[in-house]
């Protein structure tokens, strides 16, 4: 199949908005350890706008374009799948984290939000980070 130029970038997009959910999401960290709560709300409100922002392009990719299968060979493939597979999971149990933290911080219920965030912000730092090692094995060191 061949893809239009438009749809060649977006795997790239992805990786980008990933890394910059990743760089979002430890400015967010340090700065709440700082104590610096208006510009830490600001950073998370943008890590979770960068990763609704990458899901969509994601799924408008995949639906054009479909499955896109691992090309490499050997010691590669066992590695690449299971990083694929503990993000595929995490990225589903991510989303409805993501919310009920969210939500608690908007609800200004902070001592439960700073207690579901101890296992949000491990959890969607490994999703964000592991799509940009999927995006590299997948489009650029194995192709």
């Amino acid at each position: 199949m061949q893809l239009t130029p438009g749809l060649t970038s977006l795997p790239a997009l992805n990786a980008f908005l990933n890394g910059a959910s990743a760089v979002l999401l430890l400015a967010g960290r340090t700065l709440i350890r700082r104590r610096q709560m208006r510009a830490h709300r600001m950073v998370m409100l943008a890590a979770l706008c960068t990763s609704l922002a990458f899901l969509c392009s994601y799924l408008y990719y995949h639906a054009h374009v479909g499955s896109v299968h691992f090309p490499g060979q050997g010691w590669s493939r066992p590695l690449y799948f299971s990083i694929l597979l503990s993000h595929t999971v995490l990225a589903a149990v991510i989303v409805p984290l993501v919310v009920v933290t969210l939500t608690r911080a908007l609800r200004a219920r902070y001592s439960l939000h700073r207690a579901l965030a101890r296992w949000t912000f491990p959890l969607w730092m490994y999703v964000s980070v592991t799509g940009v090692i999927i995006y590299l094995m997948l489009y650029k060191f194995f192709v």
